[in-house]
């Protein structure tokens, strides 16, 4: 529309008035935000835009806004719940995306936004970016660390898989399997690629994770994550946040075997084990059960012999031993010479001693001559005699009968000087025909008691000899 002839110079009145041959009727706003709607709708209605994310946000509804903006401008954008649904990537502010769509107005704000109908990173270069950012976000987490790692079961009885059930993946893990040592298998069959692949993933990882022991499906003793190889795009399911938590947070040992040796995600750093490929995966999850066959076998022969062993050492001692041992001859030998020695010795001992005795019996016998013993006797009698008559006269009897006195105190002790008599009290005089008892200063005293004579003595059945 082009203004009136003269518009400009006419002054403006209080009430609007229509001009002759004016041909601008005045317009409501919702005609002219329809009409500008209209004009951009049909000019741009489909466009590509390429920028980068800004203010991201998703709404209750599900549906997402969000900004595309470059260093000069900055466009709003819109995308509905359904199209959110299929996006094939985690969006988030600083991404650099090719998005497709149309323009259009939104007249409640008097603007114009971006409806986004596909969403796509541009170029790998900003996907190897996010992927850097997303990294560094989940190491800062620590859902990275070492420590968090665990140590997978030797002999896992039931192993949970987490793939697709068509691929080659599978049947290869399965084949290996059966190759080393067949186990229980439960596949939970995901998809590993495109849209809604992430979220399948993790809910397979925490399906696992979630089972009871002694449960109607049995737990896993381990889970595998696998995929094959594929370019960064087709792998970037395993890139997504939700399979990285939910491979961290998963109760069960995971093994991560997404693509080939020299492909990587995160997923592989979040798990307890990387391998290289699925294959290698499932080399990793059993041993060889011929390998273990044999080592089982090979620890019964140790064990055999652990036991029989010191059996033998010890056979092998004693007849070490034994061998140093002297025979029963050479034990005896010396005894037997001793024996010997000592049986020559009594020999000659009692030789030599029969030999003396009979000498001595000799000798003996020679004193024993009669002319010897009468002429031994008759000494011994003369011998006798001059004892017996020594005797007679030294007994004190025979002295008293001379007239001599022997004075004794009362204690029948004789007193041989005056001194000793006048010390006593009462004296006993003794005669040969009798005692008179007398006192110490020569006047009668009572007489003293005859001392008993002392009791016979047993000789024994010899008698005496004199």
């Amino acid at each position: 529309m082009t203004p009136p002839p003269h518009f400009d110079d006419e002054p403006a009145g209080l009430v609007a008035k229509e001009a002759a041959g004016d041909n601008a009727a005045a317009l409501s706003v919702s005609e002219i935000s329809a009409a500008l709607k209209r004009v951009v709708e049909d000019r741009f209605g489909f466009v590509r835009v390429r920028g980068e994310i800004s203010g991201f946000k998703r709404a209750a509804s599900g549906h997402v806004y969000l900004a595309l903006k470059d260093e000069n401008a900055r466009l709003d954008a819109v995308m509905w719940r359904g199209t959110a649904g299929r996006l094939n990537f985690q969006a988030e502010d600083g991404l650099e995306v090719i998005a497709t769509g149309k323009l259009t107005t939104y007249p409640g704000r008097s603007n114009y936004q971006l409806v986004i109908e596909r969403m796509e990173v541009a170029g790998e270069g900003a996907l190897l970016a996010l992927l850097a950012r997303n990294k560094a976000r989940f190491e800062a987490e620590g859902l990275f660390a070492p420590e968090r790692k665990r140590a997978l079961p030797f002999l896992p009885r039931v192993i949970g898989v987490v793939t697709s059930p068509t691929g080659a993946v599978i049947r290869d893990i399965l084949h290996r399997l059966a190759d080393r040592f067949p186990s229980r298998v439960l596949v939970w069959p995901v998809l590993v690629q495109g849209q809604g692949a992430a979220d399948q993933v993790a809910a397979a990882v925490r399906g696992f994770s979630a089972l009871a022991p002694g449960g109607a499906v049995p737990r896993p003793d381990l889970v595998i994550v696998a995929r094959g190889g594929g370019s960064i795009e087709d792998l970037w399911a395993f890139n997504e946040e939700a399979v990285v938590r939910a491979v961290a947070e998963c109760t069960i040992p995971v093994i991560s075997a997404v693509g080939h040796e020299t492909d990587t995600t995160l997923c592989d750093f979040a798990a307890d084990r990387r391998a290289p490929t699925p294959t290698a995966a499932a080399e990793m999850a059993v041993p060889v059960r011929a390998d273990l066959v044999g080592q089982l076998a090979e620890l019964a022969l140790r064990q055999r012999r652990a036991v029989v062993r010191p059996l033998q050492l010890g056979r092998e001692r004693l007849a070490a031993r034994a061998d140093r041992l002297p025979t029963p001859d050479a034990l005896l030998a010396a005894k037997a010479q001793q024996l010997d020695d000592v049986s020559e010795r009594f020999r000659r001992a009692l030789t030599d001693r029969t030999a003396l005795a009979r000498g001595d019996l000799q000798r003996v016998a020679a004193r024993l001559s009669l002319p010897l013993v009468k002429a031994r006797l008759g000494s011994a009698r003369g011998q006798l005699d001059g004892l017996v008559r020594l005797f007679v006269s030294l007994d004190p009897g025979k002295v008293l009968a001379r007239g001599y006195v022997r004075v004794s105190n009362a204690a029948g002790r004789t007193l041989t000087s005056r001194t000793l008599a006048a010390k006593e009290a009462a004296l006993t005089l003794h005669f040969h025909d009798g005692e008179l008892a007398v006192a110490s200063g020569g006047g009668p005293a009572r007489p003293a008691p005859r001392p008993k004579p002392p009791a016979p003595q047993d000789d024994g059945p010899q008698g005496k000899l004199l």
